[in-house]
């Protein structure tokens, strides 16, 4: 099945994953995940169902500024049934590709 694909707002603290316009991400499948990490190592923790949900993907990062980690999900990506929550644990930014 293809879909289009869209940009996620940038994420620079724990919560929601949000569109363009601010609003929440509901149901989706997330197709990639790009992240900046900060200084030290961190990971970002992609959640279904809040920040007590079940967790879908957890992505550790190398100790670096300058290395972005570009993830691309395989298939029809990683679905997401009610909603996408981050938490990022020494990360600069994230940002999802969703359809």
């Amino acid at each position: 099945m293809q879909t289009d694909v869209l940009a996620s707002a940038v994420r620079t603290t724990t919560g929601q994953m949000q569109d363009q316009a601010s609003n929440n991400l509901g149901r989706n499948r997330v197709k990639a995940i790009y992240i900046v990490p900060a200084g030290g190592a961190g990971s970002v923790v992609l959640r279904d169902g809040g920040a007590s949900g079940s967790v879908k993907i957890t992505v550790n990062t190398m100790a670096s500024s300058t290395s972005e980690n570009y993830v691309l999900m395989p298939g029809e990506g990683l679905l997401f049934q009610t909603d996408i929550h981050a938490t990022l644990t020494t990360v600069t930014s994230l940002m999802v590709i969703y359809g």
